[in-house]
């Protein structure tokens, strides 16, 4: 579908509303190339470096307590004028109790870092929990932490569009959702990338709007959305440099300049990375998403 037809659409269908202009952030891995844990002086050399290449002062983890993340990422962001999303692993109880270990030791030290909280990462589209259980380790969470944190979780696009976390968003316990969305992994050819990649995220944003009673109710992101600059072809999808600084000035920088929030997934390259499955059982290379080189090397204007 042709962007002018997505903008004409979402226009006309409403009730999604942003503001003047969205917040851009980046996934950030907690291993170094070699696939070893990152240091405290690795965060502050990646933070460095994003906000240099792309002005951004906000990032996004998965697993708060994986390589001690939130121990030592926290005091890097203070020191750099970060914010940072923790996330926490519930799909195991061993990762959840780590995870949930970790921020309520963590956060509170740090509250001015922390963003927020999300609590699984597409665990629903993964089909390892339904909306109500994935509901209940939210609330869990909430609980722990106390007063004072914007507490939720980041899913594919599709499982809030179809209902599946239906029970999360209507529940008044979530302050923040974040949507993924990736044409690439769609199979999309590029002209087409922008387009699927924006109806897909109005798709999520209005049906969760309907569902929370309001355009107010639950901030909103986009939580994840990239091109390779290099790897193997899925389907349609071409990786490429070219390809990915295409997709990253009209959707990404599109999608931002319009109003909305997105995080790009992700900030630098992760050699250490296995291939990755598609849903069609092709594979993939996942190590070349990086909007920089593992060397922090910026591999195309990133700058909105």
């Amino acid at each position: 579908m042709r962007f002018s037809t997505i903008l004409s659409a979402a226009i006309a269908a409403g009730p999604i509303v942003a503001s003047a202009a969205g917040q851009m952030g980046f996934a950030l891995g907690n291993k170094k190339s070699d696939g070893t844990c990152k240091e405290s002086s690795d965060y502050k050399a990646d933070f460095a470096a994003l906000s240099k290449e792309t002005g951004t002062k906000v990032v996004r983890i998965y697993a708060a307590s994986d390589c001690d993340v939130a121990k030592l990422i926290l005091p890097a962001a203070k020191e750099a004028g970060f914010q940072v999303i923790l996330g926490i692993w519930p799909d195991t109880d061993e990762s959840f109790k780590a995870d949930k270990g970790a921020v309520v030791q963590y956060a509170p030290k740090y509250k001015d870092q922390v963003y927020a909280i999300t609590v699984g990462s597409e665990s629903m589209y993964r089909g390892n929990f339904t909306g109500p259980e994935l509901l209940s380790k939210i609330q869990d969470v909430k609980s722990a932490v106390g007063k004072g944190f914007k507490v939720g979780t980041a899913d594919s696009w599709n499982k809030y569009a179809d209902g599946t976390a239906d029970a999360v968003i209507q529940s008044g316990s979530v302050d923040i959702l974040l949507c993924n969305a990736f044409s690439y992994w769609q199979g999309q050819v590029l002209n087409n990338a922008t387009g699927s990649f924006y109806d897909d995220i109005f798709q999520a944003f209005g049906h969760i709007q309907e569902k929370a009673g309001g355009t107010d109710k639950i901030e909103l992101w986009v939580g994840e959305t990239g091109w390779p600059t290099d790897g193997d072809k899925y389907q349609n999808a071409q990786p490429g440099l070219k390809e990915a600084a295409t997709f990253y000035s009209q959707a990404v920088c599109g999608m931002v300049d319009w109003g909305f929030n997105v995080f790009f997934f992700e900030a630098f390259d992760e050699e250490w990375k296995p291939h990755a499955v598609g849903e069609d059982g092709s594979v993939a290379d996942e190590t070349s998403w990086g909007a920089m080189t593992a060397d922090r090397k910026a591999k195309y204007t990133l700058k909105c």
